[in-house]
């Protein structure tokens, strides 16, 4: 259990809230539901790196990428409209790039404890 309970330790760009709740969202998983919660994660999970590029395009008139990226298609489509709400709401984005990310990957944990559950 030791080789898939830490090993989400090894994500890219991998921040210290996320691994806390990371660390909770797998507490008391098998090992066999441990291998399923870590394959789902790590193959949904979204790095706070890949949002901040995202957010970069938002500048390049791809406004609201990183908003699709994360499964929030309503605000992604105005950002699209609006280029970003006039690139203030790019620019806010650009600050908040990690948190945005961080709740992303937070709803996901959860979701993915609730597939290893189920699963296994």
């Amino acid at each position: 259990m030791d080789a898939y309970q830490y090993s989400y330790t090894n994500a890219a760009g991998i921040t210290m809230e996320e691994y806390s709740f990371l660390h909770h969202a797998s507490a008391g998983l098998s090992q066999n539901q441990m291998q399923t919660f870590m394959l789902v994660y790590n193959s949904r999970r979204k790095n706070p790196n890949d949002i901040l590029l995202a957010t970069l395009l938002g500048f390049l008139g791809l406004a609201g990428m990183q908003r699709f990226m994360t499964r929030n298609y309503m605000l992604g489509g105005l950002y699209l409209l609006t280029f970003g709400f006039f690139g203030i709401g790019t620019l806010i984005d650009l600050i908040t790039y990690k948190s945005i990310a961080n709740d992303y990957n937070r709803h996901l944990a959860y979701e993915c404890y609730q597939i290893a559950k189920m699963n296994n």
